[in-house]
């Protein structure tokens, strides 16, 4: 991985991950905007996902609210998360397989918020009814499924579980909504994963299959 990063980044330098870079931009933009007063209400418009929303103007917003870092967190840590992981991603796996990664981790926690709400907390995977009220926004989710995708491409499957046993702990810890849809993230990747495996042909109409490295 550190071979194939460091030889894209010394012959193409930034050129190497323009979708990155966008990603980070959009980040800062999105940040920038939501704590303006004019600013916050477009942001909402686009980007701002609750369980409560219909389900298809949630699906409209998922792709733009992965860009939307959480109110309430330190903007330099999305920032920090999209540029690492992302970067890495990119030079590695693609641009359309990061964009699809990054999709489908997203979409998996979205969608998991409404069925953890329809459980209920008295179930495992359950969770209570005020979580339909929190925005679920940020990089998070998409950060850990490229992760987790990362580190099965490249075989290393102790750091791969130990993103995996990181994230149980922090549900353990504090059962919240942003912590179980990592869970369902990861969930959501590695099936991705499995199907590109087992259904070479599938994964290669999709886009899902993973290449070799890119120079």
């Amino acid at each position: 991985m550190y071979a194939g990063v460091r030889s894209a980044l010394v012959t193409r330098r930034w050129r190497a991950v323009p979708l990155t870079l966008a990603a980070v931009g959009l980040t800062a933009l999105f940040q920038a905007l939501q704590h303006q007063t004019w600013g916050y209400g477009p942001v909402h418009d686009i980007g701002f996902v609750r369980a409560e929303d219909p389900l298809w103007l949630a699906l409209l917003r998922t792709p733009l609210s992965l860009f939307v870092p959480a109110l309430d967190l330190p903007v330099w840590g999305a920032l920090a998360q999209v540029l690492l992981v992302f970067g890495i991603a990119e030079i590695c796996l693609g641009r359309p397989r990061t964009l699809v990664v990054a999709y489908v981790a997203t979409l998996a926690g979205t969608l998991y918020a409404r069925a953890g709400i329809a459980l209920g907390p008295g179930s495992p995977l359950g969770l209570p009814a005020s979580d339909a009220h929190v925005v679920d926004t940020g990089p998070s989710a998409a950060v850990v499924g490229l992760a987790v995708c990362l580190c099965l491409r490249f075989g290393a499957y102790w750091t791969g579980g130990a993103v995996i046993v990181a994230m149980v702990v922090e549900v353990c810890v504090k059962s919240n909504l942003a912590g179980k849809e990592h869970l369902a993230a990861i969930a959501a990747v590695l099936v991705l994963c499995a199907l590109a495996h087992f259904l070479p042909d599938t994964g290669a109409r999709s886009g899902v299959g993973v290449p070799p490295i890119q120079s």
